[in-house]
C-alpha cells in the first residue's frame, strides 16, 4: 500500500495537490471507495517572484507531510488503528452539529451563532489536528475580548454568550471523539469559562393571582401564560403540545406525556386540577392543545396584560417558566423534586433558581427582633 502526492493542472492555471491512494480507501463522506484525496492545496505555475516561489515550496512542503503522514496511517491501519483525522477539516463536522437542531428549538439559534463566531476567530480555516489546549485558550481570549454579535458587529457578545458559544465548541469535540475523528479531548487541559450569574426575573404569588383576575385581550394568551406558571413548561413545549400527550390515571390524575424540544429528553410530567381547567374543551387527538398559536406574535399584548394588571417587571413568555420553579422552591418543594419538574438534565441548573428564592436566607433575616415597630400606621 502506499499513498503518493500528485499534481494536477487546473483550468485556474495554478497546480492542484491531491493524494493518490493504492488501494483505495473509503471515503468519510460519501462512504464509497475512492484513490483520491484532494488536499485543497495549491501552487503558483509558474511562480512569478521570489515570494510565490517561497509560497511553492512551503505548500508543498507541508503536502508532502501529509502524504508521509497518511502512509504511515495506511501502516498503522494493517494492525486495527483507525486514520487519523487531523489534518481533515473540522468545520463541516461542527455545522453538522449545527443542523442537528434545525426545526427542533430555540435552542437552533445559539448553535447558529457559535458556529459563525467560531469561523471568525478561524478564518474559516480549522482542521480537528488544529484544536489543541493552546488554540482553546485563545478561542477563550477572543470569545470574552474580541468577538461581536453576528447581526450588530458594533457590539460585543455578553459574558453569558461567551458561555454558550465555548460550551458548544466543547460539546462539538466530544461528538468528535465519539466518531472517531480525535482521539484525546483537549478541553481536558483548559480551565473552561464560569457561568455567569444570571437575574431570573419572576412573579410573586400574588402578581400571579392578580394577572389571573385581570381581563387581557387575547385569552388563548393568558390560558398559555398560566398553563406555563403551574406546569414549568417552556414556549416550545406549550404550542407543540397536542391533545394525545394529555393522559390520565387514577394514581397519578392528570399528566403529560412529552419530548422537551431543548433537551429531546422524554418526560412525564403531572399537572394540577387548576392547569388541566385551562387547556380548554377536549378535541381530536392529533390536534394542538392551543391551536395554530405562536406566543411571540402577542407580545405587545402581553405587555399591556401586565400594565392593566399593575405588574412594572419585564416578562417574557419565559418568565412564566421562571416563576413556576421560583414558587415551587418558596412554597418548601426540595430542590430535586423541581429539577425534574423542569427536567432539567443537571441541578445545578435548577440552584440558580435557589439563589432567587432562598427561603432559609428569609427565615435567618426575620430572626433577630428588637421590638421596633413595623406597622406604619403605628409610626403615624
Amino acid at each position: 500500500m502506499r499513498v503518493t502526492l500528485r499534481k494536477r493542472l487546473t483550468k485556474t492555471g495554478k497546480i492542484s495537490l491531491y493524494l493518490d491512494h493504492y488501494p483505495p480507501i473509503i471515503h468519510p463522506e460519501s462512504g464509497k471507495l475512492t484513490r483520491w484525496e484532494y488536499l485543497n492545496m495549491y501552487l503558483y505555475s509558474p511562480p512569478r517572484d521570489e515570494v510565490e516561489k517561497q509560497y511553492n515550496r512551503d505548500i508543498e512542503t507541508l503536502a508532502k507531510s501529509i502524504a508521509a503522514a497518511r502512509q504511515l496511517d495506511r501502516i498503522a491501519g494493517k494492525f486495527g488503528i483507525k486514520r487519523s483525522a487531523m489534518f481533515d477539516d473540522f468545520l463541516p463536522f461542527y455545522q453538522k452539529q449545527v443542523d442537528k437542531w434545525i426545526g427542533k428549538s430555540n435552542n437552533h439559534g445559539g448553535w447558529v451563532a457559535s458556529y459563525k463566531t467560531f469561523v471568525q476567530f478561524c478564518k474559516g480555516k480549522c482542521s480537528f489536528g488544529d484544536i489543541t489546549p493552546q488554540f482553546i485558550n485563545e478561542y477563550k481570549e477572543f470569545l470574552t475580548k474580541k468577538a461581536t454579535r453576528i447581526h450588530s458587529p458594533e457590539m460585543r457578545i455578553t459574558l453569558n454568550s461567551c458561555y454558550t458559544y465555548y460550551n458548544k465548541l466543547r460539546a462539538t469535540v466530544r461528538e468528535a471523539m465519539v466518531f472517531g475523528y480525535m482521539a484525546t479531548n483537549p478541553f481536558d487541559a483548559v480551565k473552561g469559562i464560569q457561568q455567569p450569574e444570571t437575574y431570573r426575573e419572576f412573579l410573586t404569588k400574588e402578581e400571579l393571582i392578580t394577572m389571573f383576575n385581570t381581563p387581557c385581550d387575547s385569552g388563548l394568551l393568558k390560558r398559555t401564560c398560566m398553563f406555563s406558571a403551574l406546569t414549568g413548561l417552556r414556549m416550545g413545549d406549550v404550542m407543540k403540545l397536542k391533545w394525545q400527550q394529555i393522559q390520565h390515571s387514577e394514581t397519578m390524575g392528570h399528566f403529560i406525556r412529552f419530548t422537551q424540544s431543548k433537551t429531546q429528553g422524554m418526560e412525564t410530567l403531572p399537572i394540577s386540577d387548576e392547569a388541566y381547567t385551562l387547556l380548554g374543551e377536549v378535541k381530536n387527538p392529533d390536534d394542538f392543545v392551543f391551536g395554530d398559536y405562536d406566543f411571540r406574535r402577542e407580545y405587545s399584548v402581553l405587555q399591556r396584560w401586565l400594565q392593566a394588571a399593575g405588574v412594572r417587571k419585564k416578562i417574557t413568555f419565559h418568565n412564566f417558566r421562571h416563576t413556576f420553579a421560583t414558587l415551587q422552591l418558596a412554597e418548601g418543594t426540595d430542590i430535586y423534586t423541581v429539577s425534574k419538574l423542569l427536567g432539567h438534565k443537571h441541578i445545578h441548573t435548577t440552584q440558580i433558581y435557589g439563589k432567587v428564592m432562598d427561603t432559609t436566607k428569609t427565615k435567618a433575616m426575620k430572626s433577630i427582633k428588637l421590638g421596633i415597630k413595623t406597622d406604619k400606621k403605628d409610626n403615624d
